[in-house]
């Protein structure tokens, strides 16, 4: 099993990161050759260009290390055999943000190992900020200055603060809302929902709609490192390597 040193992974994920969301940046606010690809979820030429530089950078530093990527994983349905690490990329998470200049759009990379999210970035360009989670570890970077460490906060029993995604609050979410007492429900877009619950400024964020691992796997990794958790509505822990990378239901939290 390869093993990753936590300061040089640290690095190569922040490098790669802010390199993909420089390419972003450079095309905000133009309609960047937007199209629907054919799950009808939409692609624009900035997803394209982040994809090709953290393939090139995440290539070039662990040569030996599989890359999946949600814009460059074509019918492959499985992950590399054997348990081996892979990473799992979101190139631009929140693609609908991006297009709506909401700001709130990521750059997602998580490292998997055993099935469980080891470490990973969610970095948003246009906030000037990143979540990272290296060596069990999460912490914050704020325009260049490292903040830390993260810990999530435990849910309160009333005044809840509920994430809710801006594109994709759907009917059963708001069912769980209603279960909650007096329950404050603020919208976020992309992976930034995992970055809040790690910093301890928001308790749940239950998702019911469709999510597949590449969205899910650097912010949960985040949350993890911070002593939250990301699991299924049965109660048992998001895992990774699924036949065909879609996730379940799922609630992310604070420590219980």
């Amino acid at each position: 099993m390869r093993h990753f040193d936590p300061e040089d992974l640290a690095e190569t994920l922040r490098r790669t990161a802010e390199s993909a969301g420089a390419a972003i940046l450079a095309l905000y606010g133009t309609t960047a050759g937007a199209s629907l690809k054919a799950d009808r979820t939409p692609i624009t030429e900035a997803d394209l260009a982040a994809d090709r530089i953290i393939a090139s950078q995440l290539g070039a530093r662990y040569p030996e290390t599989a890359l999946l990527s949600e814009e460059s994983i074509g019918e492959r349905l499985l992950p590399p055999e054997g348990g081996q690490p892979y990473f799992m990329i979101d190139p631009l998470d929140g693609t609908k943000e991006f297009i709506g200049g909401t700001d709130e759009f990521t750059v997602n990379i998580g490292l998997i190992q055993d099935g469980k999210p080891i470490a990973g970035i969610v970095h948003a360009p246009a906030l000037g900020e990143s979540y990272v989670a290296v060596g069990g570890t999460a912490y914050w970077i704020v325009r260049g200055e490292r903040r830390g460490p993260l810990r999530a906060r435990r849910p309160m029993c009333e005044g809840v603060v509920i994430l809710v995604s801006r594109f994709h609050r759907d009917e059963k979410t708001d069912e769980f809302i209603a279960t909650q007492h007096a329950p404050n429900v603020v919208t976020a877009g992309s992976a930034l929902k995992f970055g809040l619950l790690a910093r301890g400024n928001a308790d749940l964020y239950p998702r019911y709609g469709r999510t597949m691992e590449w969205d899910t796997a650097a912010g949960h990794a985040v949350l993890a490192a911070a002593g939250g958790s990301v699991r299924t509505l049965d109660g048992i822990e998001l895992g990774y390597g699924k036949r065909g990378f879609a996730n379940p239901a799922f609630i992310a939290r604070g420590p219980e």
